[in-house]
């Protein structure tokens, strides 16, 4: 055999090891959806960042309905709307891996959270006070004729829902009617698998507030508003919030009206709610004083200072939100960064703190500082 056959002989030889010993680099579909699913969704924006194609496993359907539903994952996600000229941008709250190395250079440490951009059409101009949480959805109530939005926080998809109202009377559904005149404002609340929502008509002449009822199971507005024009305060302006099985109204004159669903009675209550930041985990109202966190007492009918939490103070004038997180108590807030001699304010910062919540036997309620960090650094004109 010549040198060149021996030559050509190798090179064959080689090709063919190289096949055999080359794997097979694609992963079954069904597969991968299960590796995936065990993934907590804290990493999904990075994961997200590796390929198109991750992208469109994270944002599918199958992942949720087929692998995380049959492994009984559910877990807690903090979104955040931002209104950022020209519009509205969403992020959730995300692990943010650290490439600085510890010591031994042996393991990576994670420097905490950060607000991750998430890619949802923002065709809405959502309002705090109209954005509401049923499951996994988050529920947009906006337009002249109470229009409903749904955004699928699994697959980050609005979808519309066409405006019906169900007769209780025939059991059939009909086209909800245009009102003649556009809701001034708006709140709404969520007690079960119902969204209660208080608001006031734009012409204060034609009728002013109203209260309707929107089922999410049925995805219809119930036939007859609740009827409230004979009460002494106006829904303009309003804020509510759900506590006790009753809906809470606080009123344009800081009036405060509770509904009970149960009896079909309204309540007259004293005012106790003024601040703009406010939320409820079972059944306590924690709200903003003087730039640290209270609860509300209904034993007592008064605020409370949150003990507990040290030094933890918000900047004068800061806006702050409240979130219930799984049953602790997320605060975001802003903070003016200041630039020169002039003190000009061209960024800020967004910081996020968790706090566990636990009542002691004297009824006090203590909170624990969990963690806070700065989250996101956005140009001034960024706000809620």
């Amino acid at each position: 055999m010549s040198s060149l056959e021996k030559k050509r002989k190798r090179k064959t030889t080689t090709r063919t090891k190289k096949k055999k010993l080359s794997p097979n680099q694609s992963i079954p579909y069904d597969l991968l959806l299960d590796i995936i699913a065990r993934v907590p969704r804290l990493y999904y924006p990075t994961l997200s960042l590796v390929s198109k194609s991750f992208r469109s496993l994270l944002a599918s359907p199958e992942l949720y309905k087929a692998s995380r539903s049959f492994l009984g994952h559910t877990e807690r996600c903090l979104y955040v709307c931002l209104r950022c000229c020209p519009g509205y941008r969403w992020f959730t709250l995300c692990r943010k891996p650290d490439q600085t190395l510890s010591n031994d250079t042996t393991e990576k440490k994670s420097s905490g959270y950060v607000l991750a951009t998430v890619p949802i059409p923002s065709f809405h101009k959502p309002r705090f006070s109209s954005l509401v949480v049923v499951g996994s959805d988050i529920y947009y109530i906006h337009g002249p004729s109470s229009n409903v939005s749904i955004l699928d926080c699994r697959s980050h998809t609005w979808r519309q829902v066409q405006s019906s109202i169900l007769d209780c009377r025939s059991h059939r559904r009909r086209k909800a009617p245009i009102l003649p005149v556009e809701h001034s404002s708006l709140t709404a609340s969520v007690l079960g698998e119902k969204i209660y929502v208080a608001g006031c008509y734009s012409d204060m002449h034609l009728g002013s507030s109203f209260f309707e009822v929107f089922d999410t199971k049925t995805e219809v507005w119930v036939s007859e508003p609740i009827p409230y024009s004979d009460r002494k305060y106006n829904f303009l302006h309003p804020k509510s919030i759900c506590i006790d099985g009753k809906i809470h109204v606080v009123t344009d004159s800081e009036g405060v009206v509770a509904y009970n669903p149960k009896e079909g009675i309204w309540l007259d209550l004293d005012q106790y709610m003024r601040s703009d930041s406010y939320c409820e985990i079972d059944d306590i109202l924690y709200s903003v004083y003087s730039r640290t966190v209270i609860w509300y007492d209904t034993e007592a009918s008064r605020w409370r200072y949150l003990e507990g939490l040290g030094q933890l103070t918000f900047p004068l004038g800061a806006s702050v939100r409240l979130a219930d997180y799984g049953g602790k108590l997320a605060v975001l807030w802003d903070e003016d960064l200041l630039y020169g001699l002039t003190s000009f304010v061209y960024k800020k910062k967004i910081w996020c703190a968790e706090i566990s919540l636990e009542r002691s036997k004297s009824c006090e309620i203590f909170g624990k500082l969990n963690g806070l960090i700065m989250c996101l650094q956005c140009l001034k004109n960024v706000n809620w």
